[in-house]
């Protein structure tokens, strides 16, 4: 199994900027990476607001798979202790 070596938050947040910077996306740079590099914590909130509303599963994630081990998942992402 791949395991990332930067933290969800930091991939979401790059992701987002990415969208925006890049003219592969809706942006207008065509060379955005160290335009993301330098970007990506203006859209740490954002990042965290996507890994929030994801912390339940949706009935088609759960039929997949435990939907516990994603929430724990997901709020060890946040930094957020599991729900007893």
């Amino acid at each position: 199994m791949n395991i990332s070596e930067r933290s969800a938050i930091e991939r979401i947040a790059r992701v987002l900027a990415g969208e925006r910077i890049s003219a592969n996306a809706h942006g207008d740079q065509p060379s955005a990476a160290r335009a993301v590099d330098a970007a990506w914590p203006d859209y740490r909130e954002d990042a965290i607001a996507v890994l929030r509303t994801l912390r339940e599963p949706d009935a088609e994630m759960a039929k997949a798979g435990d939907p516990l081990i994603w929430e724990a998942m997901v709020r060890a992402a946040l930094g957020e202790r599991p729900a007893r």
